[in-house]
């Protein structure tokens, strides 16, 4: 099966200091599947039934992307895309070029 991957990644919360990328629709089920039973309610299953109907072409995929970042604002745990930090830049300023 090929990978629905959404346009842009959608950023979830798992824990305290835990961010989760979700890339793909399958990415989104996962995380919807593993949510806690107790914590499950009618956003969680219509979250669940909007990627179940994108997976089957029934819906677009940025609806159901839309629908994940609906979740995790409804449920406090959207996180920002993560910013470039410092260790993520190449300090060399030379270019790749050797002197001869």
């Amino acid at each position: 099966m090929r990978e629905k991957s959404f346009e842009k990644p959608v950023y979830l919360k798992e824990k305290q200091d835990l961010v989760r990328e979700i890339i793909s629709l399958e990415d989104a089920i996962d995380f919807l599947e593993e949510w806690p039973e107790e914590k499950r309610d009618i956003i969680h299953e219509a979250t669940l039934k909007t990627c179940y109907m994108a997976h089957d072409g029934h819906k677009p995929l940025r609806v159901a992307r839309d629908a994940m970042r609906a979740f995790g604002a409804k449920k406090g745990i959207l996180a920002k895309p993560p910013e470039v930090l410092p260790w993520m830049i190449n300090p060399n300023k030379g270019g790749g070029r050797i002197s001869a």
